[in-house]
């Protein structure tokens, strides 16, 4: 697994910006029955998304797939892969194979979360935000693909802070 080199801080107008376009990809592929958001990430976007799709069935996978001690880091590139854990998703009975269904998620990265859900609902949609060359193949419809040694930094996990300019970093 490549570590990440590069970081990517996202803006809340510019995930929302981001999540509408892809909601306005979505639009011609729907309609669908309801959202299936992968927690946690997924949730802010496929808010944005019901509300521009008029979509009012949501409902949540629940899944955590980094080790306790990544979780306690937070820091880029240390995350290391845990074992996937289903933390919720027992409303499976409702999906069925995922016929008519959208599954939310704000990225796939190496594909593992992705694989996982894919199982669980074959024949859903999977959307993303942003994809990581690894796991693109596994979902139908993106916006934006950055590459596997870029760490996104979404707005829910950062504050705004001074940072040293590319060129500074790169002469450390």
């Amino acid at each position: 697994m490549v570590s990440p080199q590069k970081t990517f801080p996202v803006s809340w107008e510019e995930l929302h910006r981001t999540a509408k376009a892809l909601a306005w990809r979505l639009i011609a592929i729907g309609p669908f029955k309801g959202i299936v958001a992968i927690t946690r990430g997924g949730l802010v976007p496929a808010a944005i998304i019901a509300r521009e799709l008029d979509v009012r069935l949501i409902d949540t996978v629940c899944i955590t797939s980094y080790s306790e001690e990544d979780r306690a880091e937070g820091t880029a590139g240390v995350h290391q892969p845990g074992e996937l854990k289903l933390l919720k998703g027992d409303a499976a009975k409702m999906w069925g194979d995922g016929t008519g269904w959208l599954i939310i998620d704000d990225l796939v990265d190496t594909g593992r979360t992705a694989k996982y859900v894919r199982e669980l609902m074959p024949k859903a949609h999977f959307a993303t935000v942003y994809a990581k060359p690894a796991g693109r193949p596994l979902v139908d419809t993106f916006v934006t693909e950055v590459s596997q040694d870029t760490w996104i930094y979404f707005p829910w996990d950062i504050e705004p802070q001074f940072i040293q300019p590319i060129a500074k970093q790169h002469r450390s």
